[in-house]
């Protein structure tokens, strides 16, 4: 198996290893128990930072899906002020212009990933008329399956912990700037930008779209006041930061919420289950906060929202998929456009594949 082409949990391909020191618990792991904070935000300032701009080259992958074209752009950023490399992609409709200019999503990777991952949607929404940019994060990319393998699940946990969770919402911000400062800026809408990602990458989303942690008496918040909405794919929660109503709940933007009943994220000394993924949609935004949906699949796994062509099920795999590019393309309609009639006609339409769809506040 290719190494890029790892889940965003221990790959298959390697034994899980024993953690002795880690005792398996949900909601809160040991790390937090010892004061090792995972995937959450530390008591730091994400500030704007200057870039030191290495120029894009263009990708063969280039080309056609559904309705258009567009081209793949790959940029090599370095931001200065923090001394972090931000590999990044993005695909551009060939349609966008000064004169048209296309929604921005940007989309956040799931750990031991890459920007070339999660090709099965940015494509699909590049073809379909949104601009997608992938930024790499450094920190928790595929360079956590490398080296001794049985290192690995140490190199996961070094990935997840507080400093990491805040450098990658450092790096969205980072690659949003640098692009739309850039000369492909004029292509873009800076009014319709939307973040989303999957698994820890969703962490990040939603703290760049407002989640907040307390730290010392004080509410930190890495907001992006940029985000128009979000998109989460299997968001796992925020673990030992207490009630998530409490980190969710001023949210103010919609969000989109997709996981499977198999949706399950299993480390060596450490277990989340899909009802996680259920607890986060439920304190998102709190009980008369903005428009937020929920698709959960019936089936499927935490990696069926990466590129594996098989995982969750060979024939399952490509269904959802499908669905959730549909469900995607429906919910930016919603929120950017005003318009609910796909986002309204889509669980009848893929009701065989559901075990729950919600749409709330109304």
């Amino acid at each position: 198996m290719p190494l890029s082409d790892l889940p965003p949990v221990h790959p298959p391909a390697l034994a899980p290893a024993p953690a002795p020191a880690r005792p398996a618990a949900r909601g809160a792991t040991a790390a937090a128990r010892t004061g090792r904070r995972a995937f959450v935000v530390a008591a730091a300032c994400v500030a704007v930072a200057p870039a030191l701009w290495l120029p894009g080259r263009a990708s063969q992958e280039g080309g056609a899906r559904a309705q258009g074209e567009f081209d793949t752009l790959d940029f090599d950023w370095v931001d200065t002020r923090r001394q972090r490399p931000v590999p990044t992609r993005l695909y551009l409709p060939r349609a966008a212009s000064a004169g048209a200019p296309v929604p921005l999503v940007v989309f956040s990777h799931g750990i031991g990933s890459t920007r070339e991952r999660y090709r099965w949607i940015g494509q699909h929404l590049a073809a379909e008329g949104h601009a997608c940019l992938h930024p790499q994060h450094v920190g928790s990319d595929r360079q956590v399956w490398l080296g001794n393998p049985l290192s690995v699940v140490t190199r996961l946990w070094d990935a997840a912990q507080e400093g990491e969770a805040v450098a990658r919402v450092g790096d969205v911000r980072f690659a949003l700037d640098t692009l739309l400062a850039g000369d492909l800026a004029p292509r873009l809408d800076e009014r319709r930008v939307v973040l989303a990602g999957h698994s820890y990458g969703a962490n990040t989303t939603l703290l760049a779209a407002g989640a907040v942690v307390q730290r010392d008496g004080r509410v930190l918040s890495l907001r992006d006041e940029r985000a128009r909405a979000a998109i989460v794919l299997s968001a796992p929660p925020f673990y030992g930061e207490g009630d998530p109503r409490q980190i969710l709940g001023g949210i103010g933007v919609p969000t989109l919420h997709v996981t499977a009943t198999e949706d399950v994220i299993r480390i060596p000394g450490y277990y989340s289950g899909a009802e996680d993924r259920l607890a986060v949609f439920e304190a998102t935004g709190g009980p008369q906060g903005p428009r937020k949906w929920l698709a959960m699949f019936e089936g499927g796994s935490h990696s069926i929202f990466t590129d594996r062509p098989t995982a969750g099920g060979a024939t399952l795999n490509p269904q959802v998929k499908g669905a959730t590019r549909a469900l995607a393309l429906a919910f930016l309609r919603a929120v950017l456009d005003g318009d609910e009639a796909d986002i309204r006609a889509w669980p009848q339409r893929y009701a065989p594949l559901l075990a729950r769809f919600e749409a709330g506040p109304a």
